[in-house]
């Protein structure tokens, strides 16, 4: 069984990895991308000698998928950050943020006070209905405008979810940004009791929320394809794919000179618009749904200064209503003991809002520049003239998913399922964060390991691992408990429409 997977970020990754584990050595396993590297906006470089994260950050350490990951991969545990403040931007000051909230959300608005970035409206009195009826889904302000102010979401809600999406708490889906919040406000009649509901519904959990693997988020996509055993093909984009009687065909390589790869499934884990012209041809339908999605660009720019320049934070948030180009700043060698370097001051300022296009036209060293000057004139001081300067752009890194985003995505899903040997993957369906896009990649990989083919791959892998003195027992197992198409022939009205799909 030959397996393509389109897309080598950190969700293709996965699925390949994940492929791998569950059906053994007998799958062949192809990684393609347009890129020429591994981990797509996982990337770990340097500046002026001080290593960096270029992309992704950190990970979010509440799903312990990606510890797990690394720990099997042998990169060891992974490196927390200092339990140092972060703070908001408001009226010119930088500001604490406040604790207990759930993304800015307060469970009580009277406990924002004017020492915090953002004071709230009292709350109405609840109605006799939920605030959301069964299944709905507004976006974050709706629901939190009308209940608690203005103030809570341009200066609280808003940059707390601009620096994870680039986006604004009004446009951002509920359902897919904040899901406890989304689930609570079915059935509870006050945005205050829907925050305590949805709190204490998530998992208790000690030390810090982030960490990340000490050798960098590069070592981590590169050691997951090696685990994977795929066959790498960098610089090579997918142009086409079209289903065939035996499985697919997929156009690989420039316009001149393209080259047909034949597969027996495909994990396609490419953003949605690229994942809409590729399904266009045999699934309009379904390109339609996934086509919709758009992206905000965003850009970093890592300053390293010479000193010790930097107040005693893991950085700060800036809301869109402070008028700066920043969005963010995070002091990389206070927050991350492990990369910090002497002598110097590692700052990484993020630009780019959703809709907001100007800032980014402005040409890299402008940019830079931009961005100290925002840096000097929020910490109130002047900044030395950097010894290393790294502009990083990403142009349509980061979905922006509207109300309703996920009923889209379950149709589009829906709409493949006489396409079973083909899965969709990735940020742009499941998702932003890597543990959300490593658990993308697993469930696409299940999803084609519980094809007829790759179960009868998975059984032998399962043989191959058993003990010799008990494979005769582990082979018995497989057969009872795989059913139809799996350890034994089944009738041909049970296996045949998965066999012509499959190739088998």
């Amino acid at each position: 069984m030959h397996v393509a997977v389109v897309g080598a970020g950190i969700s293709g990754l996965s699925a390949a990895w994940r492929l791998r584990h569950r059906l053994g050595a007998g799958v062949d396993i192809t990684l393609l991308d347009q890129a020429g590297r591994f981990g797509g906006k996982l990337t770990t470089g340097e500046v002026a000698g001080v290593r960096v994260e270029q992309g992704a950050e950190s990970v979010l350490l509440r799903d312990p998928v990606v510890a797990e990951l690394a720990g099997a991969l042998g990169l060891g545990a992974l490196a927390q950050p200092a339990p140092l403040p972060a703070g908001i931007v408001a009226a010119g000051a930088t500001r604490p943020v406040p604790r207990g909230t759930l993304l800015g959300i307060p469970t009580d608005p009277s406990t924002l006070d004017s020492a915090g970035p953002a004071r709230a409206t009292p709350e109405p009195p609840g109605g006799p209905d939920p605030l959301l009826a069964a299944g709905a889904d507004v976006s974050v302000g709706a629901l939190v405008r009308p209940r608690y102010g203005d103030e809570v979401v341009d200066r609280l809600v808003d940059p707390l979810l601009g620096g994870v999406y680039a986006g604004r708490a009004d446009d951002l889906s509920l359902a897919v940004t904040v899901p406890a919040l989304h689930a609570a406000a079915q059935h509870e009649r006050t945005l205050s009791a829907a925050v305590r509901a949805a709190q204490a519904a998530a998992p208790r959990t000690t030390g810090p929320m982030f960490g990340v693997p000490a050798g960098g988020l590069s070592a981590f996509a590169t050691a997951l394809a090696a685990a994977s055993g795929a066959t790498a093909r960098l610089d090579a984009p997918v142009r086409e794919l079209a289903p065939t009687p035996s499985g697919w065909r997929l156009t690989v390589g420039s316009t001149r000179d393209p080259e047909h790869l034949t597969a027996d499934a495909v994990v396609l884990a490419v953003p949605a618009r690229p994942a809409a012209r590729l399904l266009s041809g045999f699934a309009p339908a379904v390109a339609a749904e996934v086509g919709v999605l758009d992206y905000a660009s965003i850009a970093l720019v890592t300053l390293v200064l010479p000193g010790d320049v930097l107040p005693a934070s893991s950085g700060f948030l800036v809301p869109a209503t402070e008028g700066y180009a920043i969005k963010a700043a995070t002091f990389v060698g206070h927050k991350w003991p492990h990369l910090a370097a002497p002598d110097v001051s590692l700052v990484r300022l993020s630009l780019g809002r959703y809709g907001e296009t100007r800032v980014l036209q402005c040409a890299d060293a402008d940019l830079a520049e931009l961005a100290r000057a925002d840096l000097a004139a929020i910490l109130g001081t002047r900044l030395p003239d950097p010894v290393g300067v790294r502009v990083q752009r990403w142009g349509g890194a980061l979905p922006q998913y509207g109300p309703g985003h996920l009923d889209r995505i379950a149709r589009a899903r829906a709409g493949l399922a006489e396409h079973p040997t083909l899965a969709l993957a990735g940020a742009g369906y499941d998702g932003v964060g890597i543990p959300v896009c490593v658990r993308s990649g697993f469930a696409a990989a299940d999803r084609l390991a519980a094809t007829p083919a790759a179960d009868r791959l998975a059984a032998a892998a399962r043989l191959a691992a058993a003990p010799a003195a008990d494979r005769p027992a582990a082979a018995a197992a497989d057969r009872s408990a795989a059913g139809p198409g799996v350890g034994r022939r089944a009738a041909a009205a049970d296996v045949e429409p998965a066999e012509i799909s499959t190739g088998d």
